[in-house]
């Protein structure tokens, strides 16, 4: 299970951030402050840095140059509301292995922290299964019943969300914060209408309702590679 350091001053994005990383199965740990995310980075604890710029007594740049410069090679990926070309390139050029400016979606989050871990570890599944229903993560194609569904962006990464968890029971918070951002409305009722959106493209038996708690994918084998 990779563990990935959060080092975030903002608390509402850093509980959302680890949440979703809870969520998807791996273990956060967040952090506020500039120094003392630099000598968790250091301790060898953790797999991947989530590191804001902003930070208060040492600013994100020099944290990166710290840790580059004590020989650390640890993925780094840069989340921060400094957007500019300069400051991007100045992330990157300084030793970050990618760079994602706010606001963000953090199914995007989510996909450059899985490819910068692959890029050093041995590769997650790219084919998610339950039953027959299947999601191929490099075509971005889906199948169900031994035929091709054609989903968009967000169902797709519900239909993702599910997979990753059968059986599970998701609750709408949490799919909302997943797939809609930090920023959400938490009395949208868009995951009702996605969840309709999916039952009628996978089937109506697909998608349990869990009366009061939210919705889980029926009952299947575990994922494959």
């Amino acid at each position: 299970m990779n563990r990935i350091l959060i080092a975030e001053d903002e608390e509402l994005i850093a509980s959302f951030v680890a949440k979703g990383l809870r969520a998807n199965g791996f273990t956060p740990t967040t952090v506020g402050f500039g120094q003392l995310a630099l000598e968790r980075a250091l301790s060898s604890e953790f797999d991947l840095l989530v590191l804001d710029l902003g930070l208060p007594d040492l600013d994100g740049f020099t944290v990166l140059a710290r840790l580059r410069a004590a020989g650390s090679t640890m993925p780094v990926v840069i989340l921060t509301a400094r957007d500019s070309v300069d400051d991007t390139v100045a992330g990157l050029e300084g030793g970050a292995d990618d760079y994602i400016p706010k606001p963000f979606r953090f199914e995007e989050l989510l996909a450059r922290i899985r490819l910068r871990l692959r890029d050093d570890r041995t590769a997650e599944p790219t084919v998610l299964r339950c039953g027959d229903l299947s999601l191929d993560l490099r075509s971005r194609r889906a199948s169900a019943d031994g035929r091709v569904v054609e989903l968009t962006a967000r169902e797709f990464v519900l239909v993702e969300m599910f997979l990753r968890n059968p059986g599970q029971v998701l609750s709408r918070q949490q799919l909302l914060s997943h797939i809609w951002g930090y920023d959400y409305d938490p009395g949208s009722n868009i995951v009702d209408v996605y969840v309709r959106y999916l039952r009628k493209k996978l089937g109506p038996e697909r998608i349990e309702t869990v009366g009061g708690m939210g919705y889980r994918l029926a009952p299947g084998p575990e994922l494959l590679d």
